[in-house]
């Protein structure tokens, strides 16, 4: 215990006594091997990779640490931790791979960790109706492998596959790269079986429609553990496809490329990936492409029939051409597949004393230029902010999702700064209308403007928390359902 770090905004934590009594109840719950009190284990499980808390990490501190570890193996090992969890008071924090960028993982008033990777089998494959059963701790790139093995395709594919599960998809409503063919992963799911704080295990029904009164199981989707454990999904898979086309354009301004992609997605067209870089992204991921020079990227795959994939690339290229792009061919977006996992720079302006972060949010087509311009100007009038690049990363008929890349040298406290940042991100983003959030989820950071996000739908969500959830054990503290007391504007 004495190798533990220092915590910053641990809030509180059971007593010697609680948790060693605890310990033994687990152990014959689970076995000795699926509970934990040691430190190595229990600072593996306390954070994700919110930046706050990699820079508490790398001062020697951690933001907040479990009392307790534990790896059940079932949906009834995980309904019998909640039962014995809520009998004692006890907090309960589920946790995948810890990929989350908000800091929803981080257990602010300790308990139990509740890691769900030995959860990692898939159950059924069903090729006749394109369904696939599998446990929630199973990892993003391993279920993408046991599918293509298969002849199919997930279609889920973020840039934390490697290091996601998926049950941290449904948990905070996740998108993947190639989401405008596929849809986001509550386009995906077909039904979620969960376990309530009380230790009631349900499951939805994997049709495909029904009107028969509001999906339970998909309350569950984007609640970040707030409401009980997702244990196992029904998903939709695809078979892999038959062709695929890599496009490219470069244009002279972001208004011209915007509604171009706006044209293409009211035409019908349904390319996979669809990605525009500004001005300071093309030059950095593009720097060998000389139409790119001093203009803004667009990089498409079209993928699936043969037929349905040259009508689109017909499609994209004739309504590129008429908002004046320059075609640049297959390599820019063979580059971007190369390289689209590679996040390694972060790690190394960290070391080197800057705070780097990404922030998500979403326009509608009339809005989407100006929210770019408006949060960009925002984020660089924070004093030690040296760079607000963006790119738009996921499409729909009425908008886009705006994704940016920020690095700052702060000139006095990290964590003042930081706060800084996102307060004029938020703010900027709220004035326009945006969505503060379009796939990474609120956790415990973003929690600080649900309310300016919700209004009072915010009171409604609070309601069904404490509907389901009347002793707040789970997760408490996160997306902003009660007041992180330790972590504040």
């Amino acid at each position: 215990m004495s190798s533990l770090p220092e915590t910053t905004i641990q809030e509180t934590n059971l007593s010697k006594q609680e948790s060693s009594q605890l310990l033994q109840q687990l152990r014959t719950l689970l076995g000795d091997d699926n509970v934990s009190a040691a430190a190595v284990d229990r600072l593996a499980a306390c954070r994700d990779y919110w930046p706050m808390g990699t820079l508490w990490f790398l001062e020697g501190k951690a933001p907040a640490l479990p009392d307790l570890v534990v790896w059940p193996r079932s949906t009834e090992e995980v309904a019998a931790v909640l039962t014995l969890a809520r009998k004692h008071g006890v907090p309960v924090t589920p946790y995948g791979e810890g990929s989350g960028a908000l800091g929803g993982v981080i257990p602010l008033r300790g308990g139990i960790v509740l890691d769900m990777k030995r959860m990692n089998r898939v159950r059924h494959l069903d090729r006749e109706n394109l369904l696939v059963t599998v446990e929630c701790g199973l990892n993003g790139a391993l279920y993408e492998e046991y599918l293509n093995r298969q002849g199919f395709t997930g279609g889920h594919v973020p840039q934390s596959i490697r290091c996601s599960t998926v049950g941290g998809w449904l948990a905070c409503r996740a998108a993947g790269q190639f989401s405008t063919r596929y849809g986001k992963i509550e386009d995906i799911v077909a039904s979620l079986k969960a376990v309530l704080p009380d230790g009631t295990i349900f499951q939805g029904r994997p049709v495909p429609r029904s009107s028969t009164g509001p999906r339970l199981d998909h309350l569950f989707l984007g609640s970040e553990g707030t409401l009980g454990v997702i244990t196992e999904a029904v998903l939709r898979i695809w078979p892999l496809p038959e062709k695929q086309a890599l496009l490219s354009y470069a244009f002279a301004t972001l208004e011209a490329a915007l509604e171009a992609i706006r044209r293409v997605i009211h035409s019908g067209a349904r390319p996979a990936v669809v990605r525009l870089y500004d001005y300071v992204e093309t030059s950095h991921h593009f720097p060998e492409t000389k139409e790119a020079e001093g203009r803004c990227m667009l990089v498409l795959i079209s993928e699936g029939h043969s037929d349905i994939v040259a009508a689109e690339a017909k499609i994209i290229d004739a309504y590129a051409r008429e908002h004046g792009a320059v075609a640049c061919g297959p390599e820019p977006v063979k580059h971007w597949l190369e390289r689209r996992f590679n996040v390694s720079l972060a790690s190394t302006l960290f070391r080197q004393g800057a705070v780097v972060d990404t922030i998500e949010v979403s326009a509608n087509w009339s809005n989407a230029a100006s929210l770019y311009h408006a949060m960009q100007e925002a984020l660089l009038k924070v004093e030690g902010t040296a760079l607000a690049s963006g790119h738009w990363s996921h499409v729909y008929p009425d908008g886009a999702a705006l994704y940016f890349t920020l690095c700052g040298f702060p000139p006095g406290d990290k964590a003042d700064y930081y706060k800084q940042l996102w307060e004029a991100a938020m703010t900027s983003c709220l004035a326009l209308e945006g969505a503060i959030s379009h796939h990474h989820g609120i956790g415990l950071h973003r929690g600080l403007w649900m309310d300016q996000e919700h209004g009072p739908g915010l009171e409604v969500l609070k309601r069904i928390k404490k509907a389901l959830d009347p002793d707040g054990i789970m997760n408490p503290g996160k997306m902003g359902l009660e007041e992180a007391l330790r972590w504040r504007k």
